[in-house]
């Protein structure tokens, strides 16, 4: 897993957002962003593509678990409601795999433990 854990250390938009990986494992992954104030949209809550790139940071994980480079073939993201407290938690999960494909679901927490947002995403392998 150390070689997952250096792929996505070189991810600067994630750094930049204030996203980290706090787990991963095959076929699975947890991040974690602490919410800043640059985070907040007009209406005051955590903006959605703040959301988003939690959620994509922790589908990348967990797809690039295996040592195959992966990346995204498409996303579908609900948002539930606004998050509360100053860390919102996002974890992957595989849910089918195939040489080539892999499903993933994401579940980004607040502190308070609501979902905040559902996130279903299928990456690619690439040949490797």
């Amino acid at each position: 897993m150390d070689q997952v854990r250096e792929l996505m250390s070189k991810d600067l938009f994630a750094k930049h957002s204030n996203v980290e990986l706090v787990e991963v494992g095959e076929g699975r992954a947890v991040a974690r962003m602490e919410v800043h104030d640059y985070h907040y949209n007009g209406f005051q809550v955590v903006m959605g593509g703040a959301i988003f790139t939690l959620a994509d940071f922790a589908f990348a994980a967990a797809c690039n678990s295996y040592g195959i480079p992966a990346v995204a073939l498409g996303v579908h993201i609900a948002f539930m409601k606004g998050g509360k407290g100053n860390i919102l938690t996002a974890e992957a999960t595989e849910i089918s795999k195939t040489k080539r494909t892999g499903h993933y679901q994401m579940i980004v927490t607040d502190e308070e433990g609501d979902v905040v947002a559902q996130m279903h995403g299928i990456a690619y392998r690439k040949a490797s």
